[in-house]
Protein backbone atom coordinates (compact mmCIF):
# COMPACT_ATOMS: atom_id res chain seq x y z
CA UNK A 1 0.00 0.00 0.00
CA UNK A 2 1.34 3.42 -1.22
CA UNK A 3 -1.03 6.03 0.48
CA UNK A 4 -2.91 6.27 3.23
CA UNK A 5 -6.55 8.14 3.42
CA UNK A 6 -7.46 11.04 5.93
CA UNK A 7 -9.11 8.69 8.48
CA UNK A 8 -4.97 7.81 9.32
CA UNK A 9 -5.72 4.15 9.91
CA UNK A 10 -2.07 3.57 11.57
CA UNK A 11 -1.26 0.29 9.69
CA UNK A 12 -1.65 2.35 5.99
CA UNK A 13 0.43 5.20 7.62
CA UNK A 14 3.06 2.71 8.58
CA UNK A 15 2.85 0.90 4.97
CA UNK A 16 3.05 4.16 3.32
CA UNK A 17 5.94 5.72 4.63
CA UNK A 18 7.87 2.04 4.45
CA UNK A 19 7.09 2.68 0.91
CA UNK A 20 8.57 6.01 0.77
CA UNK A 21 11.40 5.46 3.60
CA UNK A 22 14.52 4.59 1.44
CA UNK A 23 14.16 8.37 -0.68
CA UNK A 24 12.31 9.64 1.78
CA UNK A 25 14.84 12.08 2.91
CA UNK A 26 16.25 13.04 -0.90
CA UNK A 27 12.45 13.62 -2.08
CA UNK A 28 11.57 16.09 1.11
CA UNK A 29 14.55 18.20 -0.06
CA UNK A 30 13.44 18.08 -3.60
CA UNK A 31 9.71 19.24 -3.00
CA UNK A 32 10.14 21.35 0.33
CA UNK A 33 12.84 23.09 -2.14
CA UNK A 34 15.66 22.45 0.54
CA UNK A 35 13.52 24.14 3.34
CA UNK A 36 12.91 21.11 5.33
CA UNK A 37 16.69 21.56 6.46
CA UNK A 38 16.25 24.84 8.13
CA UNK A 39 13.08 23.42 9.69
CA UNK A 40 15.25 20.93 11.43
CA UNK A 41 17.92 23.36 12.57
CA UNK A 42 15.15 25.80 13.95
CA UNK A 43 13.62 22.78 15.50
CA UNK A 44 16.75 21.83 16.92
CA UNK A 45 17.73 25.10 17.95
CA UNK A 46 13.91 25.45 19.85
CA UNK A 47 14.38 22.49 21.79
CA UNK A 48 17.29 23.29 23.17
CA UNK A 49 18.33 19.96 24.46
CA UNK A 50 21.66 19.67 26.78
CA UNK A 51 23.66 17.06 27.07
CA UNK A 52 22.87 14.46 29.44
CA UNK A 53 19.08 15.11 29.19
CA UNK A 54 17.16 12.14 27.62
CA UNK A 55 14.58 13.12 24.84
CA UNK A 56 12.39 11.37 23.00
CA UNK A 57 11.97 12.39 19.10
CA UNK A 58 9.14 10.92 18.06
CA UNK A 59 7.65 10.10 14.08
CA UNK A 60 11.71 10.25 14.09
CA UNK A 61 11.68 9.00 10.60
CA UNK A 62 15.52 7.98 9.53
CA UNK A 63 16.79 9.97 12.49
CA UNK A 64 17.54 12.64 10.69
CA UNK A 65 16.91 15.01 13.54
CA UNK A 66 18.06 12.51 16.37
CA UNK A 67 21.75 12.24 14.65
CA UNK A 68 22.40 15.83 15.85
CA UNK A 69 21.24 15.31 19.40
CA UNK A 70 22.96 12.35 19.99
CA UNK A 71 25.89 14.10 18.85
CA UNK A 72 25.52 16.59 21.20
CA UNK A 73 25.54 13.99 23.76
CA UNK A 74 21.77 14.36 24.46
CA UNK A 75 19.97 10.97 25.50
CA UNK A 76 17.72 10.64 22.48
CA UNK A 77 15.29 7.60 21.51
CA UNK A 78 13.92 7.74 17.95
CA UNK A 79 10.43 6.31 17.57
CA UNK A 80 7.80 6.00 14.75
CA UNK A 81 5.67 3.46 13.89
CA UNK A 82 7.11 2.74 10.02
CA UNK A 83 9.39 0.00 10.58
CA UNK A 84 10.69 0.87 7.38
CA UNK A 85 11.94 4.31 8.25
CA UNK A 86 13.78 2.67 11.34
CA UNK A 87 15.82 0.24 8.85
CA UNK A 88 17.11 2.59 7.08
CA UNK A 89 18.06 4.98 10.02
CA UNK A 90 19.64 1.95 11.84
CA UNK A 91 21.39 1.23 8.62
CA UNK A 92 23.29 4.65 8.17
CA UNK A 93 23.72 5.16 12.65
CA UNK A 94 23.55 1.59 14.05
CA UNK A 95 24.79 3.60 16.91
CA UNK A 96 21.51 5.57 17.92
CA UNK A 97 18.62 4.04 19.73
CA UNK A 98 15.89 3.38 17.40
CA UNK A 99 12.55 2.41 18.74
CA UNK A 100 8.99 1.04 17.05
CA UNK A 101 6.03 2.87 18.15
CA UNK A 102 2.45 4.10 17.74
CA UNK A 103 2.11 7.87 19.03
CA UNK A 104 -1.13 6.31 20.55
CA UNK A 105 0.51 3.97 22.83
CA UNK A 106 4.23 4.60 23.23
CA UNK A 107 6.06 1.93 24.92
CA UNK A 108 7.72 4.25 27.36
CA UNK A 109 6.89 4.19 31.50
CA UNK A 110 5.72 7.61 32.78
CA UNK A 111 8.05 10.71 33.10
CA UNK A 112 10.55 9.46 31.27
CA UNK A 113 12.02 12.26 29.46
CA UNK A 114 13.38 15.58 29.99
CA UNK A 115 11.82 16.68 26.50
CA UNK A 116 9.71 15.30 23.74
CA UNK A 117 9.68 16.46 20.12
CA UNK A 118 7.52 15.36 17.26
CA UNK A 119 7.98 17.10 13.94
CA UNK A 120 5.17 16.08 10.86
CA UNK A 121 4.27 13.61 12.32
CA UNK A 122 1.85 14.59 14.53
CA UNK A 123 -0.89 15.50 11.58
CA UNK A 124 -0.71 11.71 10.82
CA UNK A 125 -2.29 9.99 14.04
CA UNK A 126 -6.02 9.38 13.67
CA UNK A 127 -6.52 10.96 16.94
CA UNK A 128 -4.57 13.67 18.20
CA UNK A 129 -5.49 14.89 21.62
CA UNK A 130 -4.65 10.91 22.58
CA UNK A 131 -0.78 11.61 21.67
CA UNK A 132 -0.50 14.88 22.88
CA UNK A 133 -2.11 13.24 26.41
CA UNK A 134 0.52 10.36 25.34
CA UNK A 135 3.43 12.99 25.34
CA UNK A 136 2.64 14.52 28.31
CA UNK A 137 2.74 11.16 30.46
CA UNK A 138 5.97 10.10 29.46
CA UNK A 139 7.32 13.45 30.14
CA UNK A 140 8.99 14.61 33.25
CA UNK A 141 7.01 17.10 35.33
CA UNK A 142 8.53 20.52 34.11
CA UNK A 143 9.98 18.98 30.90
CA UNK A 144 9.35 20.61 27.49
CA UNK A 145 7.20 19.61 24.01
CA UNK A 146 8.22 20.70 20.89
CA UNK A 147 5.54 20.59 17.73
CA UNK A 148 7.19 20.92 14.12
CA UNK A 149 4.17 20.88 11.98
CA UNK A 150 2.65 22.35 8.60
CA UNK A 151 0.68 25.40 9.40
CA UNK A 152 -1.31 27.98 7.25
CA UNK A 153 0.75 30.61 6.05
CA UNK A 154 -0.51 34.08 7.45
CA UNK A 155 0.18 36.40 4.84
CA UNK A 156 -3.45 35.60 2.60
CA UNK A 157 -1.88 36.06 -1.63
CA UNK A 158 1.23 34.03 -0.37
CA UNK A 159 -1.10 31.33 1.36
CA UNK A 160 -3.05 31.30 -2.08
CA UNK A 161 0.07 30.49 -3.98
CA UNK A 162 1.24 28.13 -1.36
CA UNK A 163 -1.86 26.29 -1.41
CA UNK A 164 -1.92 25.83 -5.22
CA UNK A 165 1.72 24.49 -4.98
CA UNK A 166 0.44 21.84 -2.92
CA UNK A 167 -2.56 20.57 -4.68
CA UNK A 168 -1.19 21.39 -8.31
CA UNK A 169 2.16 21.17 -8.64
CA UNK A 170 3.47 19.01 -5.60
CA UNK A 171 2.39 15.67 -7.56
CA UNK A 172 4.02 16.01 -10.59
CA UNK A 173 7.44 16.90 -8.66
CA UNK A 174 6.77 13.67 -6.51
CA UNK A 175 6.17 11.87 -9.50
CA UNK A 176 9.60 12.96 -10.92
CA UNK A 177 11.51 12.08 -7.43
CA UNK A 178 9.15 9.42 -5.94
CA UNK A 179 8.21 5.69 -7.14
CA UNK A 180 5.34 6.65 -4.32
CA UNK A 181 3.73 9.61 -5.65
CA UNK A 182 0.29 8.71 -4.27
CA UNK A 183 1.82 9.11 -0.63
CA UNK A 184 2.67 13.05 -1.73
CA UNK A 185 -0.84 13.19 -2.64
CA UNK A 186 -1.78 12.34 0.97
CA UNK A 187 0.50 14.86 2.25
CA UNK A 188 -0.75 17.59 0.53
CA UNK A 189 -4.22 16.92 1.47
CA UNK A 190 -3.58 16.35 4.79
CA UNK A 191 -1.34 19.66 5.43
CA UNK A 192 -5.17 21.34 3.87
CA UNK A 193 -7.20 19.60 6.53
CA UNK A 194 -4.84 20.14 9.32
CA UNK A 195 -5.77 23.16 12.09
CA UNK A 196 -4.09 26.54 11.88
CA UNK A 197 -1.66 27.78 14.42
CA UNK A 198 -3.73 29.08 17.18
CA UNK A 199 -6.26 25.89 17.20
CA UNK A 200 -3.11 23.30 17.34
CA UNK A 201 -2.54 25.70 20.30
CA UNK A 202 -5.71 25.22 21.88
CA UNK A 203 -5.50 21.48 21.14
CA UNK A 204 -2.10 20.80 23.07
CA UNK A 205 -3.05 23.49 25.99
CA UNK A 206 -6.12 21.22 26.46
CA UNK A 207 -4.25 17.94 26.50
CA UNK A 208 -2.36 19.69 29.74
CA UNK A 209 0.20 21.12 28.40
CA UNK A 210 1.41 24.84 29.96
CA UNK A 211 2.86 28.02 28.94
CA UNK A 212 1.91 27.12 25.20
CA UNK A 213 3.20 29.32 22.21
CA UNK A 214 4.16 29.10 18.75
CA UNK A 215 6.12 30.75 16.35
CA UNK A 216 6.05 30.87 12.20
CA UNK A 217 8.66 29.82 9.84
CA UNK A 218 8.70 30.54 5.94
CA UNK A 219 5.66 32.62 6.55
CA UNK A 220 3.61 30.07 8.49
CA UNK A 221 4.42 27.35 6.40
CA UNK A 222 5.66 25.16 9.08
CA UNK A 223 5.03 26.59 13.11
CA UNK A 224 6.61 25.22 15.85
CA UNK A 225 4.74 24.94 19.09
CA UNK A 226 6.17 24.46 22.43
CA UNK A 227 4.57 23.52 25.95
CA UNK A 228 5.38 22.16 29.78
CA UNK A 229 4.22 19.73 31.75
CA UNK A 230 3.19 21.22 35.02
CA UNK A 231 5.34 20.76 37.48
CA UNK A 232 4.66 18.83 40.25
Amino acid sequence: MSRASLDKDPQDVAAMFDAVAHRYDRTNDVISLGQDRSWRKATLKALDAQPGETVLDLAAGTGTSAEPMADAGVRVIACDLSVGMLDVGKRRRPDLAFVAGDALHLPFADASFDAVTMSFGLRNVNDVDAALDELLRVTKPGGRLLVCEFSRPTFKPFRTVYQNYLMRALPPVARAVSKEPDAYVYLAESIREWPDQRELGLLIKHAGWEHVAYRNLSGGIVALHRGLRPAL
